[in-house]
């Protein structure tokens, strides 16, 4: 059986969520966060990084999401629903589901690290460790992140997915694209939009109400 090695408000929702697409048979192996976020010590019996998600499946554990959704679709998506079968669409969708962790959330961890780091610093130079927290966002990550909005916002003022039609692409994006519109002040109509579209899926709301 296929076992989900899932901790809670992390990028394995995305898994959970291929797995209902598909409409496979899985058990949930729930971990909770430790109060300082972090995943419990627990984690390392199924990947030695202690990191999720991990999914097994016929003993073998796979870890890394975009590696997890690739072996699901590739075994699993008989009928090819999630990825495109056009050469255009399916070079969009290998673009895409690298984009993801290489490009966007790197900028989007070291927004959630400045702005945690002050308050862990020691007392005394915490006034200092602001500056440099707040000189770090405005010349070298905000900038970056106002062009990758920009080229997002673009994109999805074109297309209503990000490969065609809905594909695993899409699961990949999620993540980010959350995180991007809860840490990131601002409006954008067409992240908003799509995050709207692809939340209202069945398969979506089913997997929410699992976690």
């Amino acid at each position: 059986m296929l076992i989900l090695h899932h901790l809670e408000q992390s990028r394995s929702f995305r898994i959970l969520w291929a797995l209902e697409e598909l409409g496979l048979d899985y058990r949930i192996q729930f971990y909770r966060r430790l109060p300082n976020f972090s995943g419990p010590p627990e984690l390392k019996a199924a990947h030695p990084l202690g990191k999720a998600p991990v999914l097994t499946d016929g003993g073998q554990g796979i870890a890394e999401s975009a590696v997890i959704l690739q072996h699901l679709q590739e075994s699993y998506d008989d009928a090819g629903l999630f990825k495109p079968a056009d050469a255009s669409a399916r070079q969009q969708y290998r673009y895409w589901m690298h984009y993801a962790e290489a490009s966007l959330m790197p900028l989007l961890v070291m927004q959630l690290v400045m702005n945690n780091a002050p308050q862990h610093a020691p007392w005394l130079i915490r006034p200092v460790a602001r500056k440099i927290s707040a000189g770090v966002k405005a010349g070298f990550v905000q900038p970056r992140l106002k062009d990758h909005i920009e080229f997002l916002e673009g994109y999805l003022a074109e297309h209503d997915y990000f490969a065609g039609q809905f594909s695993f692409a899409d699961i990949q994006m999620s993540f980010p694209l959350q995180a991007l519109q809860l840490r990131s002040p601002g409006k954008y109509p067409h992240i908003q939009a799509f995050l709207q579209r692809i939340s209202s899926r069945p398969a979506f709301q089913q997997a929410l109400r699992k976690e």
